[in-house]
């Protein structure tokens, strides 16, 4: 049974459909969705971190997300921002660390020999994962 729904978004279109279907997930069982934006953190050794985005880019994927998990039936999703060197590891961890037994991740519609490709988000999400993944597509 599901406890605890944690959809991560980067704003992109394909990202939007897993939010929509993670919020349907939560609001017909009833449990609480986090939406996630991770923020790959670049650098660092011998030089400043540089994030991939701006707080204000952060915010605006995070507004976005919250407005279409709220018109498909969640109220009040929770927000998170990670900051990590990977954005699979980061989901993940952050999952496996706050006790979510469901992650909802879009995919891009690959074809042809992309679709040979392994490397996305989501397919390392599934990889890794200790919990359902639900690949939304």
């Amino acid at each position: 049974m599901i406890q605890k729904i944690l959809c991560p978004t980067d704003g992109t279109e394909h990202s939007d459909l897993a939010v929509i279907y993670a919020a349907q997930l939560a609001a017909r069982f009833g449990v609480p969705l986090t939406i996630c934006v991770v923020n790959i953190a670049h650098g660092g050794a011998r030089g400043p971190v540089i994030h991939h985005w701006t707080d204000k880019e952060m915010e605006e994927k995070l507004d976005r997300a919250t407005a279409l998990a709220q018109e498909n039936g969640v109220a009040d999703p929770k927000r998170v921002d990670i900051v990590s060197r990977e954005a699979a590891a980061g989901i993940v961890s952050y999952a496996e660390g706050n006790g979510y037994d469901q992650i909802v991740v879009g995919t891009g519609d690959k074809r042809g020999l992309s679709r040979l490709m392994l490397g996305s988000v989501a397919a390392d999400v599934m990889a890794r994962a200790h919990c359902t993944v639900t690949v939304a597509r």
